[in-house]
C-alpha cells in the first residue's frame, strides 16, 4: 500500500480546516496557500471529501469548505479509504477482489491478513484531532 499525494493532501486539508475553520467556511485558495498545494489539485480532492460527507461546501462570495463533524470524530482510515480506495497490502485482500484460487493453500495469506488488520486498525485509531497536536503520535 502506497498512499498517494491525493490521500496525503486530503489529510492536510482536513487538518487545516479543523485548525482554521471554527465552524466557518474557508476558501480553498487560503488552504492552498497555507499548505503550499496547487489550488487546481485541491479542486480534484474536494469533491471526494464532499461526496463522502467529510466536508461541506458553499459556492459564491463568503463560500468555501468546512468540516461536518468535530476533528476527534474523523478517523484517518476513513479519509484515506475515501481518497485512496482500499488500503489492502495485497490485491487478494481488496474488498472487490475475486476469490483467489489458491486461497485454501496460500501460506502467506495469514500474514497478509494480519498486516491488513494492523494497517486498518492503526489508521482507524488515529483522528484528525490527534494529528492537530504538536507532539508525535
Amino acid at each position: 500500500m502506497m498512499v498517494s499525494t491525493k490521500g496525503r493532501y486530503a489529510l492536510r486539508v482536513m487538518i487545516d480546516l479543523a485548525e482554521h475553520g471554527d465552524g466557518r467556511y474557508i476558501a480553498m485558495k487560503e488552504v492552498a496557500k497555507r499548505q503550499n498545494i496547487s489550488l487546481k489539485y485541491l479542486e480534484k480532492i474536494m469533491p471526494l471529501l464532499v461526496g463522502g460527507s467529510l466536508v461541506e461546501g458553499v459556492h459564491g462570495k463568503g463560500g468555501g469548505y468546512r468540516l461536518t463533524r468535530q476533528p476527534e470524530e474523523y478517523r484517518i482510515g476513513e479519509v484515506l479509504r475515501l481518497t485512496e480506495g482500499d488500503l489492502a497490502p495485497v490485491a487478494c485482500l481488496e474488498c472487490s477482489a475475486a476469490p483467489c484460487e489458491r486461497h485454501e493453500d496460500c501460506r502467506t495469506l495469514p500474514m497478509w491478513s494480519e498486516l491488513n488488520d494492523r494497517i486498518n486498525g492503526y489508521l482507524d485509531s488515529v483522528t484528525i484531532a490527534d494529528l492537530m497536536k504538536s507532539e508525535a503520535i
